[in-house]
């Protein structure tokens, strides 16, 4: 009679053949265990944000948003996944009909010596051309930035997240923190913790 514990090991093939010589409780013990060591390998994550630009929602009511792709260096891709990257003061703007990320900040890479990057250069983001119309339109308009909200991995590609936002006044800034604040505190109000007795 094989040992218990052998079974946790047991490949699909082995545990057909101990079916029949066996008990059905423990085969049945031994395919969830093989199962379970199956679920519990991770996974690697669709996605991994880097980088987000807080200020950009605080200081544009941001109208849309479309995820495009952006040329880099490998050693800008490097510092990006070091987390040496910053979107404070940057913008796309369109030049002879591409889109260029200007103002972002990707710190240089320490073991690329002489083959790094320049932390502050122009870096072209990848669209489709209906999608670059479509945002080349939006632009144009009066009171219309194009600005980046995130950049993050999905499957190893470095993507950027980019938002048409309108600029807000001050007083509209103010305005929208006022009602968050009444918001939260209508929730803390409503929360269960507060209603005990």
């Amino acid at each position: 009679m094989t040992h218990p514990l052998l079974l946790t090991a047991a490949v699909p093939d082995v545990v057909r053949r101990l079916k029949h010589s066996l008990g059905m409780f423990i085969v049945i013990k031994a395919e969830r265990m093989a199962q379970k060591k199956k679920s519990n390998k991770k996974a690697a994550p669709d996605s991994q944000r880097v980088c987000v630009n807080r200020r950009a929602r605080h200081d544009y009511e941001i109208l849309d948003e479309l995820e495009c792709g952006i040329v880099l260096y490998g050693s800008e891709v490097k510092s990006i996944r070091n987390n040496q990257i910053s979107l404070d003061e940057s913008y796309a703007h369109l030049k002879n009909g591409e889109l260029w990320l200007v103002g972002c900040h990707i710190g240089e890479y320490p073991q690329a010596n002489i083959r790094n990057h320049l932390p502050r250069r122009e870096r072209k983001l990848l669209l489709h051309r209906k999608q670059l119309r479509k945002f080349a339109e939006a632009a144009k308009q009066k009171g219309l930035t194009l600005v980046p909200l995130s950049v993050y991995f999905v499957r190893g590609l470095v993507k950027v997240k980019i938002g048409i936002g309108r600029g807000r006044k001050l007083h509209d800034k103010r305005e929208r923190l006022k009602k968050e604040a009444a918001n939260r505190d209508m929730k803390a109000a409503m929360s269960p913790r507060n209603f005990r007795q």
